[in-house]
C-alpha cells in the first residue's frame, strides 16, 4: 500500500516555542485519520506542513510532493476545509463556481451544482448572506467537485449543531471517500468523529505521542468498572488512569487480557477520549 504522506524527524519553531517536534509518521491510501489535540498542541501548524503554508526541518513528502517548493502542484490534488471560512465573501455561489471551473483542472462544475441541489444554496446568494452551516455545505461541494487524491478537514464542523455535523462527515464518506484517496480530520472533540476513523493521532505540545490504527487500540487497552472492594486487586496491574463515574471507580489498563481481570470488575472496551484523556494526562 503506498503512503500518501511520509513525514521524517520534521521539527518547527517559532522562537523559543516548539509547534512541532521530531514528528515521523506515515500515511498509506485508504485511510481516515484522526488527527486529535488539545487547542495549541500542533494540529494546525502540522497541516499547515503539510500543505506547504510554512517551512519545516525533516523530510515531507505529501502525494510524492516536496509540500513548500511544489505546493501549486500539491493543491491540485489537495482539498482542504477550514473551520473558519475562506470563501471571498463578495462573490456569489455562481461566480465562485466560475472561478473554480476556470483556475482549477481537475473542478467539475456540473457534478458542484448537483451537491448544491440537495442543500438550500442558490447560485444567485452571496456568500456574505450565507450562514456558518451553508459556507461549510458550499466549502465541501467545492471540494467534493474537485478530482483530489487527499482531504484535509481542519475543524470543519466547529460551531455547527451536531445534526449537521453527523451529516457533513456521512456525506464526506458516501461522495468522496475511496481506498485510493486518504483523509486527515483534525479536531478536538474526538467523540464527534470516532466512528469514521481508521486510524488516530493523539499530538500534545508538538509531539505525536500515538499513532496507530482503531482496531489495535481496541486491542491495546480495556476499561473496568471496579467496585471498591476489588480496587487493591486492580491496582496491581498498574493502571495507567482512574476515574470516578456515577459513584463507581472507572480504571483503564494497557496490555490487559480481558480475560484475567473480567473477576475484578465490568470489562469495557474504552471509547476514544477515555484513550485520549488517559494518556494526555487528563487534558481533554
Amino acid at each position: 500500500m503506498k503512503n500518501l504522506i511520509t513525514m521524517n524527524n520534521v521539527g518547527k519553531r517559532y522562537g523559543d516555542t516548539i509547534a512541532l517536534q521530531d514528528v515521523s509518521v506515515d500515511i498509506p491510501a485508504g485511510k481516515i485519520v484522526g488527527l486529535v489535540g488539545p487547542n495549541g498542541a500542533g494540529k494546525t501548524t502540522l497541516l499547515r506542513a503539510l500543505t506547504g503554508l510554512i517551512s519545516c526541518t525533516g523530510d515531507i513528502s505529501v502525494l510524492g510532493m516536496e509540500p513548500n517548493r511544489e505546493r501549486t502542484d500539491l493543491m491540485v490534488r489537495t482539498g482542504v476545509i477550514h473551520d473558519v471560512s475562506v470563501l471571498p465573501p463578495w462573490m456569489k455561489v455562481g461566480q465562485i463556481l466560475h472561478f473554480q471551473e476556470s483556475a482549477h483542472p481537475r473542478f467539475h462544475r456540473e457534478k458542484c451544482v448537483q451537491h448544491l441541489e440537495k442543500t438550500s444554496i442558490t447560485l444567485d446568494r452571496k456568500i456574505k448572506h450565507l450562514s456558518k452551516g451553508m459556507k461549510t455545505q458550499l466549502h465541501l461541494s467545492l471540494m467534493l467537485a474537485t478530482d483530489s487524491d487527499l482531504l484535509i478537514l481542519d475543524e470543519p464542523t466547529h460551531g455547527l449543531d451536531i445534526i449537521f455535523r453527523k451529516e457533513f462527515y456521512n456525506k464526506v464518506l458516501e461522495d468522496y471517500f475511496d481506498r485510493e484517496k486518504s483523509i486527515i480530520v483534525s479536531t478536538h472533540q474526538i467523540e464527534e468523529v470516532e466512528h469514521i476513523l481508521s486510524d488516530v493521532m493523539f499530538i500534545k505540545n508538538g509531539r505525536i505521542l500515538v499513532d496507530d490504527s482503531i482496531n489495535n487500540l481496541n486491542k491495546r487497552f480495556v476499561q473496568v468498572v471496579v467496585p471498591e472492594k476489588n480496587l487493591d486487586e486492580i491496582r496491581e496491574y498498574n493502571p495507567i488512569y482512574e476515574t470516578t463515574q456515577i459513584g463507581k471507580r472507572v480504571v483503564l489498563l494497557e496490555n490487559v487480557r480481558p480475560a484475567d481481570i473480567s473477576k475484578y470488575g465490568e470489562v469495557k472496551t474504552p471509547a476514544l477520549a477515555d484513550i485520549f484523556v488517559a494518556l494526555m494526562g487528563g487534558e481533554a
